[in-house]
């Protein structure tokens, strides 16, 4: 049980048919597994590659969180209705906050210049934290403002345009920018609860948006290393 943003008291359902539950469960597991292998090889690459140990350290993390937020969000969306799901609730929510940070950071380390990125890189790891403490401490308040919260966190590299997201690769921005798109239109699907097969096409969107943001680090590291 869960409070709502009011303080009352509510009880959440899982209301999904068994092919929407199937259609879920297909794309979760093409996305850990997909996941899983892009971390190793990046990884691996980055073992291989001449860089300092704070850029191997910023990648080994995004890795670590990719992992991490697909099987979190895989378990608690096939997890039979329990006390415990609404548990893996809370770390599937504030695991968001933390995807959003570990994959700015990267890309701060490869391409980012000056004190405006790492500003950037603190102010987004700090407001991460406050909606990870929020999603932890406080579950089912403030659900309507987190996405919106998400959302400006996704898109506040914009404030540091010029030391961040104008030094990237061609091929890097192209991604970062879909990726932000997906992320942003598949919001329409989250809320849209009464649309058969919702939160499939919901997870579609944030798969597909996470593939895309993965080639926007691997393109920045590969344009940092030569390859």
């Amino acid at each position: 049980m869960f409070l709502a943003e009011d303080g009352r008291p509510i009880e959440l359902t899982w209301n999904y048919s068994r092919r929407e539950m199937l259609a879920d469960g297909v794309i979760h597991c093409i996305g850990v597994v997909l996941g899983l292998a892009g971390s190793i090889t990046l990884v691996a690459t980055v073992a291989m590659a001449q860089l300092g140990w704070g850029t191997r350290a910023a990648i080994i993390v995004y890795a670590a969180i990719l992992v991490s937020m697909l099987a979190v969000s895989a378990t608690y969306n096939l997890y039979p209705v329990s006390p415990r799901k609404w548990l893996l609730r809370r770390a599937d929510h504030a695991l968001i906050y933390l995807m959003i940070a570990g994959t700015y950071t990267p890309l701060v380390t490869l391409v980012g210049t000056g004190p405006t990125a790492y500003g950037l890189l603190g102010f987004i790891w700090v407001v991460a934290g406050i909606g990870i403490a929020v999603k932890l401490l406080l579950p089912g308040r403030y659900d309507r403002l987190s996405i919106l919260l998400y959302l400006l966190l996704g898109w506040s590299g914009l404030l540091a345009y010029e030391s961040v997201i104008a030094a990237l690769q061609p091929a890097a921005l192209w991604l970062l920018g879909i990726g932000g798109l997906l992320y942003s239109f598949g919001v329409i699907f989250h809320v849209w609860r009464s649309l058969p097969f919702q939160n499939a096409i919901w997870h579609g969107f944030v798969l597909v948006a996470t593939a895309c943001h993965f080639g926007t680090v691997w393109a920045s590291l590969a344009g940092a290393t030569g390859a």
